[in-house]
């Protein structure tokens, strides 16, 4: 018994050890708009190439406002002693060793200036990484929204097509019973097959979004990804006020954010070139070393005369039109930022309208017209070609209703990637 014991726990042991790698496998995202997000933010490299170079930007403000180096120079003056002895290069042998510290240092508020420089380039860079990761957000939304369609499109096309089936078994047994013509039977079998051409289609362009997604996630393209299982809510529509995005879009949008940086580092960039009108200075400090003992001291001043003033007016020149063009530039993304955001927030409140209008009236509607010609044909009151035209009028109904629940999200898409933020 004990020896049956211990095996029994080793063989629970071993299934333990087997199983654990299948608990701890991945869930595949994709179910929701949240799992790829999470996923993608921590694996898509694009987005880490951009973070990378804004934390590379970030470790340049503190160089860019340090002092240069100091230098440090050795002269060996007179190492023959007036030709009394051979060539030596001992300091405590020549005539005498000089030795010259120098420190380079700027002219006032230069370092300061060049520090700002630095953080704005910084914040620049840094509303660059933000804006990349708004447009591949952006991006994952709208492909998970047209996988999420195929997929209602496909499904509603399997539901057709059954009930193609039964249509058509009631077409052969009227048929059979000499109240229907063969044409019945045989245009419900040319629907069926046209619908499963379709679905042969929406599959392929379901792997198509597949492999969009998963290049997205910095997956294998034929990674297995979760089906879509319900698109987002929409906001209400008192949060889609257009004068408060407006305020939000302008304080928070990645691009704003990075042109505004521009705008600040060449008004900075101006205020350094003006500067260098005035020189910078070197002070040194020298010991002079006779034989083996210090017995002089000097004190040195350096600085560069700014004579090329035609070079330096050039340089002002075009730190003007730097600074003019960056304006220029931030106008016209305000310009573009704010007639997208018109345009996003006129098509999601026409695709809400439509997909109420579709699910209120016309999906109802089309329900009971192909009920009252279904019950028609099986009394004969109609033919087979008006109850093909009721069900492709239900089916266009859902498939316009998938497609305006579609057609919201990729305009709440765009929204968000313009404010740079969840709304």
């Amino acid at each position: 018994m004990r020896r049956f014991r211990h095996l029994t726990i080793i063989t629970l042991l071993g299934m333990i050890g087997f199983g654990a790698p299948t608990l701890a496998q991945e869930v595949a995202p994709g179910a929701n708009i949240d799992s790829l997000l999470a996923y993608a933010k921590s694996r898509n490299p694009e987005f880490a190439a951009m973070q990378a170079e804004a934390d590379a930007s970030a470790e340049r403000v503190v160089p860019a406002g340090a002092l240069p180096d100091p230098k440090l120079r050795t002269e060996l003056r007179d190492i023959t002693r007036f030709g009394e002895q051979s060539a030596t290069l001992e300091p405590s042998r020549v005539g005498s060793t000089r030795y010259l510290l120098m420190q380079d240092i700027p002219w006032y508020g230069k370092r300061d200036l060049k520090r700002e420089i630095a953080e704005l380039e910084a914040d620049g860079a840094k509303g660059r990484a933000l804006g990349v990761w708004a447009d591949i957000a952006g991006r994952i939304k709208v492909n998970f929204s047209q996988l999420y369609y195929l997929r209602e499109n496909e499904r509603l096309t399997r539901e057709i097509l059954d009930l193609m089936r039964r249509l058509e078994k009631v077409a052969q047994v009227r048929y059979a019973g000499g109240l229907a013509a063969q044409q019945d039977v045989i245009r419900a079998q040319v629907e069926q097959t046209n619908m499963r051409n379709e679905l042969i289609a929406l599959e392929s362009e379901q792997q198509y979004q597949r492999a969009r997604l998963n290049a997205l996630l910095s997956r294998p393209t034929t990674a297995q990804l979760a089906e879509p299982s319900q698109l987002r809510k929409l906001p209400a529509p008192a949060m889609l006020d257009f004068t408060k995005l407006e305020e939000r879009v302008r304080a928070k949008n990645p691009q704003l954010f990075a042109d505004e940086s521009k705008i600040k580092a060449a008004e900075k960039t101006r205020d350094l070139t003006y500067k260098n009108r005035y020189p910078d200075f070197t002070l040194g400090v020298s010991p002079i070393q006779y034989q083996s003992a210090v017995k002089e001291w000097e004190l040195m001043l350096e600085l560069n005369i700014p004579l090329q003033q035609a070079s330096r007016r050039a340089q002002e020149r075009e730190s003007e039109s730097m600074l003019i063009a960056a304006r220029a530039r931030k106008e016209l993304t305000v310009n573009q930022v704010t007639a997208l955001l018109a345009e996003s927030l006129a098509g999601l409140e026409a695709a809400r309208r439509t997909e109420n209008l579709l699910a209120g009236s016309l999906i109802p509607q089309s329900e009971l017209t192909f009920q009252a010609a279904l019950a028609g044909y099986e009394t004969g009151k109609v033919d087979f070609a008006t109850l093909l035209d009721a069900q492709r009028q239900i089916r266009q109904a859902k498939q316009n209703q998938f497609k305006a629940q579609v057609d919201a999200q990729v305009r709440l898409a765009e929204i968000e990637r313009l404010l740079g933020e969840e709304l």
